[in-house]
């Protein structure tokens, strides 16, 4: 566990707890879906808080164990990727976007009862579930590492990403319009998907680099260079104990291998975030941006 991102490891561990209590209560007679379950709008039940508690319910074990299987085969990639907060930040706005679709499609099923277009079974249950925001991020693994291969039973031989969550689409797509009465949010699971696919856009539209890494690393690139002075062309480095006697070579060689070691450090930051440094790594960084900026 120690190895897992935080946001994923806490996530992981939330959604066992919470479905470890959905036990207990049920033991005592309780159901808790219809107080922290998503209903619809419409209804006495519903409330705005519902659209974040939802996704911490399921319905069952293997409820329970294919989002979070799911959530920690793609999770941990698509964290270290992004970074932490950034992650969250998608977790979040994917899982409720994904209720907010729901809640849309619930709405059209709901006009078209009352306008009497509508001749089959009017569903209007609770939504429960991380379906909508562990989509979201297998959406984000197919829009980072489309070429990657990944093997998916039954499947005999590997597909690669972008096959395989394109296939999702097409199938989720097909349900949400022609299933009836199996009991799954279909549309929260493309929901899920569209918000995941827009926040991405929408991020890379903002100097995200690729879709690799925060943004924190671009923005502290980008301070460092605003704030870096120009190198005359023969510099005379200033005389104290550290630097006496050095010749102007010795002195582009120092400031070669610091400007070596600031763009590791960056690269850290791009691929596994800003809460990847060690503290050292964090001082080494500050000092070398003050004294720039001197």
């Amino acid at each position: 566990m120690r190895n897992i991102p935080i946001v994923t490891r806490n996530l992981l561990i939330i959604n066992v707890l919470v479905f470890v209590t959905q036990l207990v209560f049920e033991a005592q007679g309780v159901d808790l879906a219809r107080t922290l379950g998503l209903h619809f709008v419409l209804m006495e039940q519903f409330n705005p808080l519902q659209l974040i508690t939802y996704m911490f319910l399921h319905g069952g074990f293997m409820h329970l164990f294919f989002n979070m299987f799911a959530l920690w085969m793609f999770g941990i990639t698509i964290e270290r990727t992004m970074g932490t907060q950034r992650f969250l930040i998608y977790y979040f706005v994917c899982g409720i976007g994904a209720g907010l679709l729901q809640e849309a499609a619930q709405m059209v099923q709901y006009q078209m009862a009352i306008s009497g277009q509508l001749t089959g079974v009017l569903q209007m249950g609770c939504t429960i579930g991380a379906s909508g925001a562990v989509y979201a991020i297998l959406l984000a693994f197919g829009m980072f590492y489309p070429n990657q291969s990944i093997f998916i039973f039954p499947l005999p031989v590997p597909i690669k990403a972008k096959w395989f969550v394109m296939f999702y689409v097409v199938i989720e797509l097909w349900q949400a319009i022609a299933s009836t009465g199996d009991g799954v949010a279909h549309t929260a699971h493309l929901g899920g998907m569209l918000f995941g696919f827009l926040l991405i856009r929408y991020w890379r539209r903002n100097n995200m680099r690729r879709g690799r890494g925060p943004s924190m690393a671009d923005s502290i690139h980008q301070w460092m260079e605003r704030h870096k002075k120009p190198e005359p062309p023969k510099p005379e480095p200033p005389v104290t104990s550290e630097t006496s006697h050095e010749t102007d070579w010795e002195y582009n060689q120092r400031m070669a291998e610091e400007q070596r070691e600031v763009d590791r450090i960056l690269d850290k930051i791009r691929q596994s975030g800003y809460d990847s440094l060690t503290r050292e790594e964090k001082n080494y960084l500050f000092d070398v941006s003050r004294r720039r900026k001197k």
